[in-house]
């Protein structure tokens, strides 16, 4: 029996236990905001200990986690130690959106229905706890000689943008991987993603009461007026294409608008929050000076409103290298054995905590539990769900992966 075949019953012979390890990480909430999710990495390195792994609790100041938005955030970093090599960090986060509306299954309840398993992050991406860590597990029932570390890094912000998360970790020198690999879906490999650009505009006007308008000066006009402007400049971007397959064109949501105190009252304030996606080709600075450029445009001939516009998010893209070719090959390889069908290298319009270790000069990939795309994912969306066969089979892949970058250097038979 090869190591690969190994690696693949053990995984099978612990199949349930990773499954019964998934589900008690998705009963505990960890919906961001409000972001206490110090009690979920305290589980997790309890969990986590039953294995034999000893998980260090890197917790971020309260001060700062308030600053940032947050209540609470501890991360957590495994060390896997076997002999001088590299250091292979593998990333996934624990926190995520709030459930909403429009669940058939409790999205904490962790429930299993036709092969799948339901909740909220069961596929972003506590999925990934799971696939990296019996992955690990699996890698070390060989009992072999191997080369360098594996780690395991368990955060908690990146739905706020990965920089108490990873940025912290990398930022106070904890961590320093030669390569990574981050949570992600099982039928491709992913090398690049869009950046993300977020700010906040807030439109000033003049309350007044409704039956004098006059009075008054409307910040809601004056906002229908900037929105107009983006929307423009919205369908302007799909002229842009990225050169990276999967990715198509830059983009702009406006996701949340609030303001005015009554309907008989002249709105003086009106506050929205925009996302701006950036392929992977852009400047992420001339892309924000062209947003701010438009907003002023579009109130410059308005007198009274004025407008505040405040940068909430800068995530950079990750751009394709070369460096991380060594991961791209063997999650290729073995995943086109584990799932038989050709695994491609492709980019993704989402962002990830990926271009924090990228920034810092750490090749990384994102690969792990998941369907073909984020739709089937239902991610983000009501009845988030995983395939528990995408589950066993990316944690196949991972292990077998682990094992090719960390086995002992082959020995010359040359006299």
């Amino acid at each position: 029996m090869t190591d690969n075949n190994k690696l693949d019953a053990w995984v099978d012979a612990h199949f349930d236990e990773e499954i019964r390890f998934l589900q008690e990480l998705i009963r505990v909430p960890t919906p961001t905001p409000p972001g206490d999710n110090a009690p979920h990495a305290e589980l997790t390195a309890e969990l986590l200990k039953a294995f034999g792994f000893d998980a260090e609790k890197h917790p971020v100041p309260a001060d700062d986690v308030k600053a940032y938005g947050l209540e609470s955030l501890t991360n957590l970093i495994v060390r896997r130690r076997y002999g001088e090599g590299k250091t292979i960090a593998l990333n996934a986060h624990g926190d995520v959106v709030p459930p909403g509306e429009g669940w058939t299954h409790d999205p904490y309840g962790a429930a299993i229905e036709d092969g799948n398993i339901y909740g909220r992050a069961s596929a972003v991406s506590k999925s990934d706890f799971a696939t990296f860590t019996f992955a690990v597990r699996a890698l070390e029932s060989l009992g072999i000689p191997l080369h360098g570390c594996v780690e395991l890094h368990f955060t908690y912000d990146e739905e706020f943008g990965g920089e108490m998360g990873p940025g912290w970790l990398l930022k106070n020198n904890l961590t320093k991987p030669d390569l990574m690999i981050a949570a992600g879906f099982s039928y491709e490999v992913v090398t690049a993603h869009n950046g993300c650009l977020q700010m906040e505009v807030t439109v000033h006007g003049k309350m007044a009461h409704a039956a004098i308008p006059d009075t008054g000066v409307d910040a809601l006009q004056g906002a229908v007026k900037i929105l107009n402007a983006l929307y423009t400049q919205n369908a302007s971007y799909k002229k842009i294409t990225s050169q990276v397959q999967g990715i198509n064109h830059p983009y702009l949501n406006v996701g949340r608008i609030e303001g005015g105190t009554n309907t008989n009252v002249v709105p003086g304030r009106v506050t929205f929050k925009l996302d701006r996606r950036m392929i992977p080709e852009e400047n992420p600075i001339e892309v924000e000076t062209s947003i701010r450029a438009v907003i002023a445009a579009a109130v410059a001939q308005t007198p009274g409103i004025t407008v505040d516009i405040r940068r909430l998010l800068l995530a950079r893209s990750m751009k394709p290298t070369n460096a991380s070719q060594p991961l791209v090959d063997a999650i290729q390889k073995h995943g086109s054995e584990v799932f038989g069908e050709a695994i491609p290298a492709m980019g993704t319009p989402l962002y990830t905590d990926v271009r924090l270790y990228a920034e810092a000069g750490i090749p990384g990939v994102i690969y792990g539990a998941g369907p073909r795309t984020v739709l089937e994912s239902h991610a983000k969306r009501a009845d988030e769900r995983l395939a528990l066969e995408d589950l066993r089979r990316a944690t196949k892949v991972i292990a077998r992966t682990l094992r090719e970058l960390l086995a002992a250097p082959q020995q010359s038979t040359a006299p």
